[in-house]
């Protein structure tokens, strides 16, 4: 028997595990597991509890099963038996895939916490942003949105995606928000939305469905002349939207482009959260090893491993929903890489702005246009834009 440290949502504690007869990791005679309690009727955290009927596949002779307990919960899990750590993330949640915005829950700077559904009845804004991005100047404006458009019905919500609160909190001290700012040091918001780049905004509506899923947005034109966005026209859609009720896309859209992260993207964020425990603790090969696991399960997200430490890629980034040719200022059609959507009020809505072809963004190197040969495309580098 040998003594793990396990990395999950709720903090790190310290298991006993032993090498299952199949090589599976097991826990025998736990009477806690990442964050759940076994009780005489199941396993139980909180106000939530699985039966002990389904609670039974977990179970072997040797203790329960890390792996399929992992999956009985909503998670995956990631072991390194040599380094005696592992580490958990959230798999896809069901109600992503149905339109739902999942719920979380997260502090801000202060240590209060805020829960998605305490907004439920107002239209919310998900503005995810980074300290190491040059989207933290956006802050202001933000704050300025929502406080012209709270009474309304609206809220911003900012979710800062860090690898603390530290990180985070100089930024949200300076830009004074009277709304929520979040801090999501453990990836949480970003594994349950799949946000893979900053800014990334989330609309969701007084029923806590999703409005306009995750785009590329911003509030001030600071870097307009690399990134090519009009905060103009952010603004006007997202008061159209508060103001009006419409979010320029149709339901049929919504879910055409929301991103549902899937299997091997869930396990590419919980190897990515077990390599940067090790990498934290100075394993560097063990640690590197797994970030060369996760790049493998998600290659699409090279740019930055889709972890706590680094929920957000700084690779390919799409650029749709908003942003219409420079020949019109018409929102509705809700994405330039393909035809559909609203072809009837918009002609040109067809086929992609001949002007623009591709769009590709290296952390190092900025944003860079590239003009394509014979025919219009609309993509990225490394097939991100799929």
């Amino acid at each position: 028997m040998v003594e793990f440290t396990v990395w999950h949502a709720g903090g790190r504690a310290s298991l006993d595990v032993v090498a299952g007869a199949d090589g599976r990791w097991v826990a025998p005679g736990a009477t806690g597991l990442l964050g759940w309690e076994r009780r005489p009727y199941g396993w139980c955290r909180d106000a939530a509890c699985i039966p002990s009927a389904a609670a039974a596949v977990a179970d072997t002779p040797e203790g329960v099963d890390l792996q399929a307990f992992a999956r009985l919960t909503g998670h995956v899990i990631a072991v390194d038996g040599a380094e005696r750590m592992a580490a958990t993330a959230e798999a896809a949640p069901a109600e992503l895939a149905s339109g739902m915005a999942p719920d979380f829950e997260l502090p801000d700077a202060t240590g209060r916490t805020y829960r998605l559904s305490d907004f439920r009845g107002r239209k919310v804004a998900l503005v995810a942003w980074a300290s190491w991005c040059g989207c933290r100047y956006d802050l202001p404006a933000w704050r300025a949105w929502h406080d012209e458009l709270a009474g309304y019905g609206f809220t911003v919500v900012t979710v800062a995606i860090d690898r603390s609160a530290a990180d985070a909190r100089p930024w949200i001290e300076e830009a004074a928000p009277t709304h929520p700012a979040l801090i999501d040091a453990d990836g949480v918001f970003a594994g349950r939305y799949d946000i893979v780049n900053v800014p990334t905004v989330v609309w969701v509506d007084e029923e806590g469905r999703i409005a306009r899923p995750q785009d590329t947005q911003v509030a001030t034109d600071l870097f307009r002349s690399m990134n090519g966005l009009d905060p103009e026209v952010a603004y006007a859609a997202l008061r159209r939207w508060v103001v009006d009720g419409d979010p320029g896309i149709s339901a049929g859209a919504i879910a055409h482009h929301l991103r549902v992260p899937g299997e091997a993207e869930s396990r590419a964020r919980a190897e990515a959260s077990l390599a940067t425990a090790l990498l934290r603790a100075g394993r560097r090969d063990a640690g590197r090893a797994h970030l060369a696991e996760a790049a493998r399960l998600a290659p699409a997200r090279r740019g930055g491993a889709p972890g706590p430490d680094a929920a957000c890629r700084r690779g390919p980034v799409r650029r749709r929903l908003l942003r219409p040719p420079r020949r019109t200022r018409d929102l509705r059609h809700p994405c330039l890489r393909c035809g559909r959507g609203a072809a009837r009020r918009e002609p040109w809505a067809r086929r992609p702005p001949p002007q623009v072809r591709r769009l590709t963004l290296s952390g190092r190197r900025g944003l860079m246009w590239r003009r394509g040969r014979g025919g219009a495309t609309w993509g990225s580098r490394g097939g991100a834009n799929r």
